[in-house]
């Protein structure tokens, strides 16, 4: 799937104009505590960007070299990588990874283990994997568990929102995942 970045950034910027928070994701990061991030299919970077502006260090991955032009021109200050997310090795870990904005379901159908493999390589011992994404579209909540607990990660608690509402069942999930150690 091809993206245009400057499309997809114009899209958040007049849902912020219109005064809606746009950063749900990054306040539930920051309430981990974390000083180190990877914004796991980072797209434009709202995420690391945000994260970055509370003093958090950020690395940025996307597989799209059109949204990571636009992430670029926005923080020209945050390393930007282009990688497929399955498979990653950015030789170091952090306190938190983050998939936001569906990332899973950009995932060529059958890949989901070797996405999650390769973010949850990169979370710290003791850090967490956090992702959300839509559960109604083939790739289930325990499926999701499944791949995490052959990565080594341990469910933490689940939520319905980014901004952490109770999750009683439904079509949409954000799961914490820890690595204990």
């Amino acid at each position: 799937m091809a993206w245009n970045g400057e499309e997809y950034q114009a899209r958040f910027d007049s849902i912020a104009a219109e005064g809606k928070d746009v950063h749900g994701e990054a306040t539930l990061v920051r309430s981990l505590g974390p000083s180190s991030v990877l914004d796991a299919g980072c797209g434009t970077g709202r995420v690391a960007i945000e994260l970055a502006r509370h003093g958090i260090d950020v690395v940025g991955v996307d597989v799209d070299d059109s949204m990571l032009a636009t992430a670029r021109r926005l923080a020209p200050g945050i390393p930007w990588r282009l990688s497929d997310l399955a498979g990653l090795d950015l030789g170091t870990t952090f306190d938190v990874v983050v998939m936001a904005g569906n990332v899973p379901l950009f995932t060529a159908p059958g890949t989901e283990p070797e996405l999650v493999a390769g973010v949850a390589a990169h979370v710290r011992p003791g850090g967490h994997l956090v992702a959300g994404f839509s559960l109604d579209r083939g790739y289930t909540a325990d499926d999701y568990d499944a791949h995490c607990a052959a990565a080594g990660l341990a469910p933490e608690t689940r939520y319905a929102t980014w901004s952490r509402e109770p999750y009683e069942g439904g079509a949409y999930a954000v799961s914490v995942h820890r690595r204990h150690g």
